[in-house]
């Protein structure tokens, strides 16, 4: 038996968060919450009752302890976290922007040891004793160091005949379509279940098509990953894999807070997929991404009855 369900490595970041109604050049406050996507994907199965490990590079002090505070505080296991002497802890600054103004995100996380990690940093035998590998394209977009240290990771568990799960998570800010492009695609023999938004399959891989169904499609033939499943923001979800083809709606909600949502939605699929039902995984994924909207902070708070409950705006008393 593995010790763990999943199993992942990416950047701790403190997220400071502008005032809604306000701006980065003005605001005379700040709120901090911990961020990293797989993190948040770690975290929010961890409360679903999933064995996960998270592992990274982390600066001794306050910060890089508050990051750590907020994953362990929900059952992530940190043992393979190696905490740093010397370098500084990553930042991103939001702007969360009402209509017509986008939001926007501006990043400060040069110079941060997670950013020359290398795979002989891990006992590998301990953070591969796992039944998935999940890994993001943020990650792979920092710098050469981290690039090369996702391709071990994934090849090394693949070698081990561990499923590897990719979210491509596109930042423009971090790469280019190019570089994103032939980097992702020399992992993608090694995957086994793809997360690619709709706008990342043509902004990454140039695949385009009437609708989100021919898209999904189109990324298995092309990406040859067995597994596919593409979101179009709220158009819908779209999954291709050994059980066919199916759509799914998106209900929408009001958002109170954007940034993790997409995070929410693959770590709900990813429950769906260890209980041996990943159908059934893509509606906790857009269960658990509306709950991501409606408060604040990257990681999703959410226990398993969450998952069931009848959706209401009444208090349950």
């Amino acid at each position: 038996m593995t010790r763990y369900d999943v199993s992942t490595f990416g950047e701790g970041q403190l997220r400071l968060t502008v005032p809604r109604g306000d701006r980065l050049l003005t605001a005379r406050s700040l709120s901090m919450t911990a961020a990293g996507s797989e993190a948040n994907v770690a975290g929010l199965l961890a409360q679903l009752g999933h064995q996960t490990m998270w592992g990274s590079l982390v600066p001794v002090g306050e910060l890089g302890d508050r990051i750590l505070n907020e994953y362990r505080a929900v059952g992530v296991d940190l043992s393979h976290v190696k905490r740093t002497q010397e370098g500084r802890v990553a930042l991103y600054f939001l702007e969360s922007g009402e209509a017509p103004m986008p939001g926007r995100v501006t990043y400060d996380r040069e110079h941060t040891p997670f950013r020359d990690i290398e795979p002989a940093s891990f006992e590998w035998d301990a953070v591969l004793d796992t039944r998935v590998l999940f890994v993001t394209g943020i990650t792979t977009a920092l710098t050469e160091k981290t690039s090369a240290f996702i391709r071990y990771a994934v090849t090394e568990a693949h070698r081990r005949g561990i499923e590897v799960a990719l979210d491509v998570n596109y930042r423009s800010l971090l790469w280019s379509p190019e570089d994103a492009r032939n980097t992702l695609r020399r992992l993608l023999g090694y995957v086994d279940i793809l997360f690619c938004s709709r706008q990342d399959g043509q902004r990454v891989f140039g695949i385009v098509g009437d609708n989100g169904e021919q898209v999904v499609q189109a990324l298995r033939e092309s990406t040859g990953v067995e597994t596919v499943i593409s979101t179009d923001r709220v158009n819908g979800v779209y999954y291709a894999g050994p059980e066919g083809s199916k759509n799914y709606e998106v209900a929408v909600v009001p958002v109170t807070d954007r940034p993790g949502a997409g995070d929410a939605f693959v770590a709900g699929t990813l429950d769906g997929h260890l209980n041996g039902d990943i159908l059934a995984g893509i509606g906790h994924g857009l269960r658990t991404a509306s709950y991501a909207l409606t408060h604040h902070g990257d990681l999703t708070h959410i226990d398993r009855a969450d998952l069931t409950a009848p959706a209401s705006s009444d208090i349950v008393r």
